[in-house]
């Protein structure tokens, strides 16, 4: 912590930045089934998939009259390869994919407020990426970890076909090869081991470096929720996400930010001994 904290200062210095957003849940439907999400959901009768045209702007303008700048766009993953319900009122709006409506809702939002979309809708084409990049100032995936055993039955990922990792490296190529800037991160606790952790933030470190396009990495830790997969699983403890945000500090190159959520570092314990995992060792999750 010493030494990236020495790299850190070096870096940026002593100022911590932020943006001033708004959070924008085009739909919560998704059709991954990751064992420890809340936000996406089933459809509900008698609710709509997608919020319209008309709700989208007015989360923007309440956002931008309570001083924001950035509009960020929360979506589930191609929803309407899963659900007929989605299919079935993206065509009743004009649209045959989510992606294809996020563009719209995106360019809405940059004309009709000024707030700057930046979206977050998973695996992406380069077609994809190339018309977001029309309406938004930058774009987001998380690669989460690189480790496909996460993709076995029961485990974090499992039945969760967007969590492939070659996908989502892809997504971060494509946005590379168009320039886009773009965010990234990794998730731990999810039942990764540390060598695990080590892999995903030297892919992400390679990726920067061949399109110099990664202008932050996220490290978030998993927490478990009532009514998942892993409601009962441990989460990580202080002692390695501080390890892990050190680390990626160390490992990454010096023009990326490192930034840790704070609001999911509430009522986190040290680990036992006051040491990080050993080396070898698997997260509990």
């Amino acid at each position: 912590m010493r030494a990236a904290a020495g790299v850190r200062d070096r870096l940026f210095g002593p100022r911590v930045s932020y943006s001033r957003k708004v959070f924008i849940p085009l739909t919560k439907l998704c059709r991954d089934n990751c064992g420890y999400c809340t936000f996406a959901r089933a459809p509900v009768p008698g609710e709509r998939a997608y919020l319209t045209p008309e709700e989208v702007l007015a989360v923007a303008r309440a956002g931008a009259e309570a001083g924001c700048k950035e509009a960020l766009f929360t979506l589930g993953d191609k929803p309407e390869k899963r659900y007929p319900e989605a299919r079935r009122e993206l065509r009743e709006m004009g649209f045959e994919t989510t992606i294809e409506y996020l563009v719209h809702a995106c360019r809405l939002v940059l004309e009709e407020t000024g707030l700057l979309p930046h979206a977050n809708p998973g695996v992406l084409l380069e077609e994809e990426v190339r018309a977001l990049r029309e309406v938004s100032v930058s774009q987001g995936i998380m690669v989460e970890q690189v480790s496909e055993r996460l993709l076995g039955r029961e485990m974090a990922h499992w039945a969760s076909p967007d969590k492939v990792p070659a996908r989502r490296l892809e997504t971060l190529g494509a946005a590379g090869r168009l320039r886009v800037p773009f965010t990234t991160g990794l998730l731990i606790g999810i039942g990764e081991t540390v060598e695990d952790r080590v892999d995903t933030l030297l892919a992400i470190r390679e990726q920067h470096e061949r399109h110099g396009h990664l202008q932050e990495c996220i490290v978030q830790n998993f927490r478990a929720k009532p009514g998942t997969r892993m409601h009962g699983a441990p989460e990580p403890s202080e002692d390695e996400m501080l390890a892990t945000i050190a680390l990626a500090r160390l490992l990454l190159p010096g023009d990326m930010t490192v930034q840790a959520p704070p609001n999911l570092a509430e009522g986190t314990q040290p680990a036992s001994n006051g040491t990080p995992p050993t080396r070898g060792t698997s997260t509990p999750a």
